[in-house]
């Protein structure tokens, strides 16, 4: 092994970490599993895109159904660019079914605010009966930290609507294991 302060005068501060692995077809042997979430190129794509692509994730994955896409982008949708039925079964309870509103905001340089949220939970009203059971706010950009405190105390509450954030972190996770999607909409 060789002595720490030899090694670090062999080594510039932006070189790679050094690794135990000498040939890569050792590491691709064992399998490694997981998905790697990468910064996607957002100002690739436009609004409509963007609900594009939400449709097209909401579409291709079980557990959710019938999806649907009824106004255009920038319609005044009242709070819902996308709904579907999420169906989550439950080995002692059966099958169980939620309606599911999700609206798209494809903010590049602001956040999602607690105005905003307290708008979306007031038009969110509009669309019942039959009543609403989640909320997903789906973003490329992030929440404001009022906007995450209103949602965390939304849910806590005693109210039968729950909200779902979906920031720019969490779709590029959802995407990491799509590469067809990312590629299709050029995001990479």
């Amino acid at each position: 092994m060789v002595k720490s302060s030899i090694w670090s005068s062999l080594t510039e501060e932006d070189e790679p970490i050094p690794s135990e692995v000498t040939d890569l077809s050792h590491l691709v042997a064992t399998h490694p599993s997981g998905q790697i979430a990468t910064k996607l190129l957002w100002d690739n794509i436009g609004e409509d895109e963007f609900e594009r692509l939400i449709f097209v994730l909401i579409s291709s994955v079980t557990g959710y159904e019938n999806p649907e896409w009824l106004m255009k982008t920038r319609a005044a949708d009242r709070g819902r660019d996308l709904s579907v039925t999420r169906v989550i079964i439950d080995s002692l309870s059966g099958v169980i079914r939620q309606r599911v509103i999700i609206q798209c905001k494809h903010y590049l340089k602001t956040s999602i605010s607690a105005e905003d949220i307290a708008l979306l939970k007031e038009q969110i009203k509009l669309w019942e009966p039959p009543r609403v059971h989640v909320l997903i706010i789906a973003s490329s950009g992030r929440f404001t930290a009022d906007a995450v405190s209103l949602i965390e105390r939304h849910n806590e509450s005693d109210s039968a609507l729950k909200i779902e954030m979906w920031p720019e972190s969490h779709i590029e996770r959802l995407l990491a294991s799509r590469p067809a999607i990312v590629g299709e909409f050029r995001l990479r």
